[in-house]
């Protein structure tokens, strides 16, 4: 268990970093956090504790939608993610911007957080620990309505894409480039780390072991 965990919450350090990276390249966030972000700017509060307000929010829309209990389970990895989400955001990044640099370089720094972003869900869901409540909607609203993932992800990103451009949101490039690669790149790097992760699993290693 404590390493399922270990590997978990390294995850979402990885992602939130990505996050952090991209919403101080300062060319648009990804669809969530602009949505956070814009609404911060208006009413307060951290970046943190509104993706904490609306995950327990979105806890109870799933359970509508697929007919069930509310999933307790979810509370754990929102406090983690948005106590970490706040640590590179208000922290860690807090002083720091990268909207003065060549237009290059915000791309690249861009890039990178999308591409950190990507590889820290995938390790995060490594483990098969509970999942926040956003990551659930995608499926439940899949399954709930028998649509694609893909065309449940689109649909899902553009209106809270369209509600953070309304409220004055940082919607730009890294918002695109969040809904056109991100779940490319979060399949890639789990494909590729799903094999790495059980060969340094403690048990897997005692099981090979034996069977030497």
């Amino acid at each position: 268990m404590f390493y399922r965990m270990t590997v978990y919450i390294l995850g979402m350090f990885v992602n939130y970093f990505g996050v952090a990276l991209i919403i101080n390249a300062a060319l648009g966030a990804g669809f969530w956090t602009a949505l956070f972000v814009g609404i911060s700017d208006h009413l307060g509060l951290t970046v943190g504790m509104w993706y904490a307000i609306f995950q327990l929010a979105i806890i109870f829309v799933n359970g509508r939608l697929m007919k069930q209990s509310p999933e307790v389970r979810a509370l754990l990895p929102i406090v983690l993610e948005s106590l970490i989400l706040d640590f590179w955001v208000e922290i860690v990044f807090k002083n720091i911007s990268f909207a003065s640099l060549p237009l290059a370089l915000q791309v690249v720094i861009l890039s990178m957080g999308v591409a950190f972003s990507a590889l820290g869900v995938a390790i995060y869901i490594l483990p098969q620990l509970p999942r926040a409540p956003v990551d659930q909607l995608f499926l439940v609203v899949a399954k709930r309505f028998n649509l694609s993932l893909r065309l449940s992800q689109t649909a899902i990103a553009f209106t809270t894409s369209t509600s953070a451009l309304l409220i004055g949101g940082p919607v730009g490039l890294g918002t695109v480039l969040g809904v056109v690669f991100a779940g490319t790149l979060i399949q890639f790097f789990y494909t590729k780390g799903y094999p790495l992760y059980y060969m340094a699993h403690p048990h897997y290693r005692e099981r090979f072991e034996l069977a030497m």
